[in-house]
Formats: C-alpha cells, structure tokens, sequence
C-alpha cells in the first residue's frame, strides 16, 4: 500500500468517526486529532473562523453541542496528497443529525483539511468546512443554531 493510500484509509476512517460524535454532541475524538502545534486553524461552516488550538477546539466543542442524533457521518474524498510531513484531504461529508433538537435533517458540507505528520500520527492543522450547494436547510439551521447558542 503506498503512503497516499494509507493516509486516505486512516484519515478518512478517523474523520468519519470524529465528525460522526461531533454531530452526536462529542466533540472528543475531533479534538483528540487536532495538532497542539501552532498554527491551527478553523474556518467552519457556522461559526467565525478561530486560530490556536484552544480556541480552535473551543469551536469544536460549541458545534458539537448544537447537535445529536446523527447517523455516521460519509466523507467522499476529491482529492488527497503526501508530502513529507505534510498532507491535505477535500471532499464532501454528509450526515442527517438533529440540530438544536430538530428533527433529524440532511448537512452537506465541502470540506478541505490539511494533516501535519507528528510523532508519526497525522494530525489536523487546518480545517475549511462550507455548505454543498444542494445541502437545503441544514446549514441555515445549523448558523441560526449556533447563533442562538452565542447570544447564551
């Protein structure tokens, strides 16, 4: 197996698994493949972009907590690439989840990451999440949700 096809097979196993408990209300095990090493970054889908890790699993932790219910989570991988110890994965993730205690409803989202290699583990370093095109009213649920959740 080449070192591309390994990072895709663990990474996208890992993503699906971590993105699949965010949208279940836990936000452990994203957190847990977030680098500790600056820089971080998030630029999500519902909520202000954030830098640092603190900040950025801030973030993680208030959009897991808008959410429950979900199905596991399906990531479609575009594009992927190895360099050294740097490494990116694009696609797609799909997954019907509750938001805010709605009944269960279909998010979109096209999602762009970028892995560094550290103590021999791929770790997230930057995380670019926006709604698909065709992802309806999820998304708008999920900002409304979010917003709501700052004004507490």
């Amino acid at each position: 197996m080449s070192e591309l096809d390994d990072f895709i097979r663990r990474t996208v196993q890992r993503h699906s698994e971590a993105t699949t408990g965010v949208r279940n209300g836990d936000a452990t095990a994203f957190i847990d493949q977030l680098s500790t090493r600056d820089p971080v970054t998030l630029f999500p889908a519902s909520q202000a972009d954030q830098m640092g890790w603190s900040d950025v699993s801030r973030a993680i932790r208030s959009v897991a907590s808008v959410y429950s219910g979900s199905n596991v989570v399906e990531f479609e991988v575009v594009a992927a690439e190895v360099s050294g110890d740097l490494a990116y994965l694009v696609g797609y993730e799909w997954a019907a989840s509750s938001i805010a205690g709605s009944a269960d409803e279909s998010l979109g989202l096209r999602i762009t990451q970028v892995y560094r290699r550290e103590d021999d583990e791929w770790k997230l370093a930057h995380r670019h999440a926006d709604p698909r095109p065709d992802s309806g009213a999820g998304a708008d649920h999920l900002r409304h949700a979010m917003r709501n959740r700052r004004g507490d």
